[in-house]
């Protein structure tokens, strides 16, 4: 069995990933992470010099090249949902949860917009991205985990591990 954390920038599927990776002992597979070091670029520098459509086409590729996995978490970067292709392959292939964060946290965990790498901010407000999104989100959720400041990192891993479909 595979996991896979799906929801915004920001919302924490890279840290609460990297937990539950730890906590259930399967393997934790970043998405962006796998991007940035193939690419020998940050996510903002392959958008600011091959456009958003070449970054979305490397997501689906980072995704879709997992390949035969098991008892891995993975985390895509937020966009993953843009690409049909690259949700099938997770579909298929693991328990997908979206973690949900109220905007006013994401916008809090988010330094700097310009650099972070986000898709779709083109000419938009993190809002309109969050939006746009969200019915994605929701669309191929298998688990929607609602986020609270009021928990740790760890309560959160608690809560998908409760949540997990039996097997």
């Amino acid at each position: 069995m595979n996991l896979t954390l799906i929801g915004m920038p920001g919302a924490g599927k890279s840290s609460i990933g990297s937990k539950l990776a730890l906590r259930l002992q399967f393997d934790f597979l970043d998405a962006d992470n796998i991007i940035e070091k193939s690419a020998g670029l940050k996510l903002q520098e392959i958008i600011d010099k091959y456009g958003e459509e070449k970054l979305l086409e490397m997501e689906q590729n980072a995704v879709i090249g997992l390949g035969k996995i098991d008892r891995c978490v993975i985390c895509p970067g937020g966009s993953v949902v843009y690409s049909q292709e690259a949700m099938s392959f997770l579909k298929a292939n693991s328990v997908i949860f979206f973690l949900e964060a109220d905007l006013e946290c994401i916008k809090e965990q988010i330094a700097n917009l310009s650099t972070r790498g986000i898709i779709g901010l083109k000419g938009k407000a993190l809002e309109d991205v969050y939006k746009q999104r969200r019915p994605l989100y929701e669309k191929y959720a298998d688990v929607t985990v609602k986020l609270s400041q009021n928990l740790t990192i760890i309560e959160h891993v608690e809560c998908i591990i409760k949540s997990l479909p039996c097997s």
